[in-house]
């Protein structure tokens, strides 16, 4: 059937008014979709500001951190604190010992989250530092295999550190899971415990995101850990107690007096080079003198290539004192309870403690 033009006009109109409306509803439709987007999206982002009041903006959660069962939690350390300084020079302290500690292993620490979490170099770093076998497998490739080596490790290690007073900060789950607070928590422990010949940062500190789920809700806090204290406060964990902290800590007025004696004894012996003493919190500090008056002491003259005459490092004060320890045992004495780093960092107990065996044994020499 063919169509006039008048009638093919006719019909335009009501073509365009069906199409209008059918428009209309759509917009109609699109624009209630979008206003409900944007009350969900709204409502998402109140529910993620009720949530997560604590969270630095800088922390990024990723998905796999929020897959938590009821009531579990996942700590990741704040972006800001892994960049910081002190930290990094923390970190870079405990790889620098764990190498140095397995080099006859051919072990080769470069990352402390992908280097221990399966707990291969913890093992073989307990054994050397404790002198001891662990029963379990050299190798283990599968996750569970993971898993009860550094239950095993980790057993062992917690048995010779909590009755010294450490508390455990770490878990099978938190190394195996490449926890980088609680892998350098239980680094500190074992360095501090075995008197690791290093200097660790003093007073480092981290923040970390604790993400919790509690009733199906995500919960987060952020959470300061303090790593490192003072050597001094994290050796008296398990140091022996002796005179000294009893005399410093309950008869102070008397400390003068034993520094006195001690002045006097070791004075004995440098006039005899033209040296003296006035201070010995700091003048002993390089283990210049302390060579010195062993060779006074033993009646032998030290050469000057077996140590640093004008030490202007850590490392080379550290030296000093180290060999100034190797003269004091091969003269018979007992090995000094003190660490070279204690002496050279100003420790007044360690020094006192030093000088007063050099006292008991030499006080009669001329």
């Amino acid at each position: 059937m063919s169509l006039t033009p008048s009638a093919s006009a006719s019909l335009q109109p009501a073509k365009m008014k069906k199409d209008e409306s059918f428009l209309g509803k759509l917009g109609g439709t699109l624009a209630r979709k979008k206003r409900a987007k944007e009350v969900s999206d709204l409502h998402e982002e109140g529910k993620n500001a009720i949530n997560a009041p604590l969270l630095p903006s800088a922390t990024e959660i990723h998905p796999e951190d929020t897959l938590l069962e009821e009531n579990a939690e996942r700590i990741m350390l704040d972006p800001t604190s892994r960049e910081d300084l002190k930290f990094k020079d923390l970190v870079k302290v405990l790889i620098d010992w764990i190498n140095s500690e397995l080099a006859e292993e051919r072990i080769i620490v470069k990352d402390l989250e992908e280097d221990c979490y399966d707990g291969q170099v913890l093992q073989k770093l307990f054994e050397k530092l404790s002198d001891r076998k662990l029963n379990v497998a050299e190798v283990t490739q599968s996750e569970i295999g993971q898993k009860q080596k550094l239950q095993t490790v980790l057993e062992a290690v917690n048995n010779t550190l909590r009755p010294h007073g450490w508390t455990v900060e770490w878990s099978v789950d938190s190394i195996h899971s490449k926890n980088l607070v609680a892998i350098v928590y239980l680094l500190v422990a074992l360095a501090m415990h075995f008197q690791a010949p290093i200097r660790l940062p003093e007073h480092v500190s981290v923040q970390v995101v604790v993400v919790k789920k509690r009733e199906g809700i995500l919960q987060t806090a952020v959470v300061t850990k303090e790593l490192t204290s003072t050597t001094e406060m994290m050796m008296g964990r398990f140091a022996e107690r002796d005179a000294f902290d009893t005399l410093l800590d309950h008869a102070p007025d008397k400390l003068n007096v034993v520094k006195t004696s001690l002045i006097t004894f070791v004075n004995k012996h440098l006039n005899k080079l033209n040296l003296e003493v006035t201070e010995l919190e700091t003048q002993f500090a390089d283990g210049v003198y302390l060579i010195l008056l062993m060779g006074l002491l033993e009646d032998y003259f030290v050469p000057l290539y077996n140590f640093f005459l004008t030490p202007e490092s850590f490392e080379q004060k550290v030296h000093n004192v180290a060999f100034a320890f190797e003269l004091m045992q091969d003269g018979g004495l007992k090995k000094p309870k003190a660490r070279p780093e204690d002496v050279v960092n100003l420790n007044l107990k360690s020094t006192l403690r030093v000088l007063y065996n050099l006292f008991t044994n030499y006080k009669n020499s001329d």
